[in-house]
C-alpha cells in the first residue's frame, strides 16, 4: 500500500506551497492565461480525483474538472486568501459535482475498463499495477472513505481541512480515513475487505 502512495508525491509536491497557488489565483484574476495553465498543471489530478470520488464516472469527472477551471477563470477575482487555496478550488469542484448529481438523480458505477488517465499525468512512476490498485480502491471503499482518503493522500490536505471542506466533524474524518486504510491493507494482503 505504501508503494501505491509513494507515486503521489509528484502531484502533492505541486500543492504544498499555498503561496504559489495564491499567487497564481491573483494572476488569474488579472486574466493571465499562463497562470491558469500553470494552476491547471499543478492541481488537475487532485481536482479530478476529488470529482471522481463523488461521481464515480471517469468521463463525468473529467467534465467537472474542466468546468472547475472554467469557474476558477470566471471567479478568481472573488478568491480571498483564507487557508490553503486548494480548499477554495475543491469547494468549486464539490459544488459542481453536487449540481451534476442532482441533475442525474443517480450515480453511475465506475466502469472497470476505465484506466483513470488523470492519475498518470506528469507521474511517470505510476505503474499499471498502481493504476489497478487505485481502480480496486475505487470499488472497495465507500464513497465517503474514498473521498477522505484521496483528499488526504493526493491533495495533502490535513484532516481538519478535510473536515472543514466536507463539513463533517474531525473525528468522523479520522475514522473514515483509518477505516479506508485498513480496508486497503486487507485488500492488498489478499484478505477480503471488511
Amino acid at each position: 500500500m505504501l508503494c501505491l502512495f509513494a507515486t503521489i508525491p509528484c502531484e502533492q509536491q505541486n500543492l504544498q506551497d499555498p503561496d504559489i497557488l495564491h499567487q497564481l489565483l491573483r494572476q488569474i484574476s488579472a486574466q493571465d492565461r499562463d497562470s491558469l495553465a500553470e494552476l491547471y498543471r499543478r492541481t488537475r489530478t487532485a481536482v479530478y480525483a476529488f470529482a471522481l470520488s463523488y461521481l464515480k464516472n471517469g468521463q463525468d469527472a473529467e467534465d467537472v474538472t474542466q468546468d472547475t477551471f472554467v469557474r476558477i477563470w470566471e471567479n478568481a477575482h472573488r478568491y480571498q486568501r483564507q487557508g490553503h487555496p486548494i480548499r477554495w478550488i475543491l469547494a468549486i469542484c464539490k459544488n459542481l459535482c453536487l449540481m451534476r448529481l442532482r441533475q442525474q438523480f443517480r450515480t453511475q458505477p465506475l466502469p472497470e475498463e476505465d484506466n483513470h488517465p488523470a492519475f498518470a499525468l506528469d507521474c511517470p512512476t505510476l505503474t499499471a499495477d498502481d493504476r489497478h490498485v487505485l481502480s480496486i480502491a475505487l470499488q472497495v471503499l465507500k464513497d465517503d472513505e474514498r473521498r477522505v482518503l484521496f483528499l488526504h493522500v493526493i491533495t495533502g490536505l490535513k484532516h481538519r481541512e478535510i473536515a472543514a471542506l466536507l463539513q463533517i466533524p474531525l473525528p468522523t474524518v479520522l475514522s473514515k480515513y483509518h477505516r479506508a486504510l485498513k480496508k486497503l491493507k486487507l485488500m492488498l494482503e489478499g484478505d477480503e475487505p471488511i
